[in-house]
């Protein structure tokens, strides 16, 4: 691995590490559905920019249904869950709990999907409940009664991400930036309805806020996707796949940081135990990235 591609990889993890700073910042003053709004828009719009100077067509035609499926499951319907537990749970828990998505990959792929279930993947999920099950235990947010039903959104946004991932699995292969494209756009068109049922919390919402959706929309989407992609072309999925693991790390050091969140020792356990889970679900090991990431010799 590269220093360029390790550069690139600490960038995406401590961008979509921030992703939920920004939401804590913004959410209070926009709500979650003008908030999440603004973040798919905007990174639509950045997106087709992209498209134009690269001259990459966007097929609608050919892929409406697709994009308008994938979307709500890999977008919409996370993005706004996760908002909404955002005006509840710090940026640290929030961070943690998105990293269970191979969790529920590997649940979902085992209920309905007949996955087999080797002990290695039985045990990563056993970890990855007990790595929630110490962060929520000893969370001291988590005494308003309102933190339950954040964390059940939280996971069912993890969980989202799961059913996407077998969704994209199953369906026909679509080119990585034409599923990215498309399915902000198709994100777009979810959440467009609930602004006409959904008052913003504040009439005039702060720069600040404003700014966070920005970053949220350009930075935390549109520039971390072509990162994405960039890592995959250069390295691969599994090599990629690190920045599961280090974005709940950048997402407790952001919100310590910036949200003077406290680090404690179950943060720290239970992040831990998360990310261990989900290594051994994913069956990733410094091996595999070894292998994975080695030239090719002729």
């Amino acid at each position: 691995m590269t220093a360029g591609s390790i550069i690139r990889l600490l960038s995406l993890a401590a961008i979509w590490g921030a992703s939920f700073l920004f939401m804590r910042l913004a959410v209070p003053q926009l709500g979650p559905a003008w908030l999440m709004f603004g973040r798919v828009l905007l990174a639509s719009l950045f997106l087709a920019l992209v498209a134009l100077a690269f001259k990459r067509r966007l097929p609608i035609r050919q892929y409406a249904g697709h994009f308008m499926l994938l979307s709500f499951f890999n977008t919409a319907l996370p993005f706004l869950l996760f908002a909404w537990a955002a005006q509840t749970l710090t940026a640290s828990l929030l961070a943690v709990l998105n990293a269970t998505a191979p969790l529920w990959g590997a649940l979902i792929g085992w209920l309905f999907f007949r996955q087999p279930m080797s002990l290695k993947v039985a045990l990563g999920l056993l970890l990855g409940i007990s790595g929630v099950a110490v962060l929520v235990g000893f969370d001291a947010v988590l005494a308003d009664s309102a933190a339950l039903p954040a964390i059940a959104a939280a996971a069912a946004a993890a969980c989202c991400y799961g059913i996407a991932t077998w969704y994209t699995r199953l369906a026909k292969p679509v080119p990585a930036f034409i599923n990215a494209h498309g399915n902000m756009w198709g994100a777009t068109l979810w959440l467009l309805p609930l602004l006409w049922f959904i008052p913003l919390p504040v009439a005039q919402p702060a720069t600040q806020s404003l700014l966070a959706v920005v970053a949220l929309g350009v930075v935390c989407t549109g520039v971390a996707y072509m990162l994405y992609f960039r890592l995959v072309q250069d390295l691969g999925a599994t090599p990629t796949l690190t920045v599961t693991f280090l974005i709940p790390v950048f997402g407790v050091l952001w919100g310590h940081l910036f949200l003077n969140e406290t680090i404690g020792w179950h943060t720290l356990a239970g992040a831990t135990i998360v990310i261990a889970g989900t290594m051994l679900v994913t069956g990733f090991s410094l091996n595999s990235l070894r292998a994975a990431s080695a030239p090719v010799k002729e």
